[in-house]
């Protein structure tokens, strides 16, 4: 388990990395605002001594042991409570809980394994880029938010890319691995409403929440991060959608092929019905049979049976039907 301590205010920032919650103790801002930032949670027993210290509810620290949980907010006497899932942008789309504790001057994020996608917010407060270091705690919060969710518009754009490279490949015939390919972009883009559904709800819950951790001057900046979100929610809906639309195009594509097969096949039983009905008649073995003692019987049958077969082709042409 990885700590980080980020502290900040109008005039420096610092950051540093603390072994266990007794160094918090000694490292947390005083004057300004304080990021406390968790990587790993393979150490129960350090995050129940963490949210000690900071009185925080034993219900809240079971959700954040629990990486299943679904996106929500949760407002406590002292603290503002928020999970939210990052998008893993790998081929099998794989989800991680960030779980943020907002209190009047400390944010808490919570996440079980280590990377670097909140290194942009971490330079952006030490070089004094944006409004973070003039802001409070609950901007920081938003920001992290923020970061998520525009991660999540770099993978719904990607599944925009795909959805286009399966219209081309809707009406190949010789693709065998259409179906599969757009089964499992099907698969993630639920995936990824399972997501985006939730948090439109918990955002627009952070909207109206007349809540304390929550200043008023953070009020446009939660509802444009709602419009993203609903944006999000329409784009992935959209795109269902057309995957529903793209295979419906590739079924009718099979289904129209098939009946060309099935055409050609029926013309071709239908010119031998006669051709077999006098193949069948001259091979019944009778004696007394006409034109048996014929020399050109034989060249006669077979031009007759030509003459019918070119008959029939020519009718169906007239007809159209080949």
């Amino acid at each position: 388990m990885l700590i980080t301590l980020t502290g900040y205010d109008p005039v420096g920032a610092w950051t540093k990395s603390a072994a266990d919650t007794k160094e918090i103790a000694s490292w947390k801002n005083p004057s300004g605002n304080t990021w406390i930032s968790v990587e790993g949670l393979d150490n129960p027993d350090e995050i129940n001594k963490l949210a000690e210290f900071f009185n925080i509810h034993p219900l809240t620290v079971e959700d954040i042991l629990d990486i299943t949980q679904r996106p929500k907010v949760e407002e406590f006497n002292h603290y503002l409570f928020i999970t939210l899932k990052d998008v893993d942008f790998s081929e099998e789309l794989g989800l991680e809980q960030i779980s943020i504790i907002i209190t009047k001057d400390t944010v808490l994020s919570f996440q079980n394994k280590p990377n670097d996608h909140f290194d942009g917010i971490k330079k952006r407060i030490m070089n004094n880029a944006g409004r973070l270091r003039q802001a409070g705690a609950d901007f920081l919060a938003y920001a992290i938010m923020d970061s998520i969710i525009d991660e999540y518009f770099t993978i719904i754009d990607s599944f925009g890319s795909q959805i286009e490279v399966f219209e081309d490949r809707a009406l190949d015939e010789k693709d065998n691995s259409f179906i599969q390919d757009l089964q499992e972009l099907k698969r993630k883009l639920l995936k990824m409403r399972r997501v985006v559904w939730p948090m439109r709800e918990s955002l627009s819950l952070l909207i109206h929440l007349d809540s304390e951790h929550l200043s008023d001057k953070l009020n446009p900046f939660l509802k444009d991060l709602y419009d993203h979100i609903i944006r999000a929610a329409e784009t992935v809906e959209t795109y269902r959608e057309l995957i529903a639309g793209i295979m419906e195009i590739n079924l009718s594509a099979a289904s129209n092929r098939l009946n060309k097969v099935m055409k050609v096949l029926t013309i071709i039983s239908t010119i031998f019905i006669p051709l077999t009905f006098i193949a069948g008649v001259y091979g019944m073995n009778f004696s007394n049979m006409p034109e048996l003692d014929q020399p050109l019987a034989y060249f006669i049958v077979l031009g007759v049976m030509a003459i019918i077969a070119l008959g029939m082709i020519l009718f169906f042409k007239r007809r159209k039907w080949i």
